[in-house]
């Protein structure tokens, strides 16, 4: 029952994100985009992982190799040059999103395995580490990185409050799931050296 209540807040989270017209709450387009993005990789993928774990028991990628594949997606897509053809393009957009999914589903299912633990953590922090740098490197531009129409209309400040999103979703929830994993990992094996 519990499951089903992850998988359905996942997909829900989903709809949310990709339905509603969240501009109005965060201001500028650039913002929603990173609130669009950082819902599906940090939150609504763990918990359709975590309510579907028998569809993703088959996948059989270390949590290191599926955090370099969500970097190389979550930078390519924010390569200046990419992320302004996406935003002028309805099939790439279409395809930016769906790489987000795919990849934050990946990462997820290889580090929520109970013999991955350990590795698990640590992708979830080289994780957490480069959305961090992304985030800083939004917010700290002086000039706007983008120059699609949509990026224009909220300027820096908008581009900034997209950095922030970045660093108030992915990084706690990157971070803070590695330090579970990691304690996790710890104390089974402190049980196993005060076992008999």
């Amino acid at each position: 029952m519990k499951q089903h209540g992850f998988l359905l807040g996942g997909l829900g989270l989903l709809l949310l994100v990709w339905l509603v017209p969240v501009e109005s709450a965060t201001g500028g387009y650039f913002s929603a985009h990173m609130l669009r993005h950082m819902t599906v990789v940090a939150l609504a993928t763990p918990l359709i992982v975590l309510g579907a774990p028998g569809f993703f028991a088959d996948v059989r990628v270390s949590p290191l190799l599926a955090s370099v594949v969500e970097f190389l997606i979550v930078w390519g897509w924010h390569l200046p040059a990419f992320h302004d053809h996406a935003r002028a393009n309805p099939a790439m957009l279409a395809s930016e999103q769906l790489s987000f999914l795919l990849a934050g589903l990946l990462l997820w299912a290889s580090v929520l395995k109970p013999r991955e633990a350990l590795a698990g953590a640590g992708g979830l922090f080289l994780t957490s580490m480069h959305m961090t740098l992304l985030g800083a490197i939004l917010i700290l531009s002086p000039r706007l990185l983008y120059q699609a129409d949509v990026c224009r209309l909220g300027g820096v400040p908008d581009q900034q409050m997209g950095g922030m999103i970045m660093l108030a979703i992915g990084t706690p929830v990157y971070l803070a799931a590695s330090l579970v994993l990691l304690s996790g990992e710890l104390r089974s094996g402190r049980k196993g050296e005060m076992a008999p």
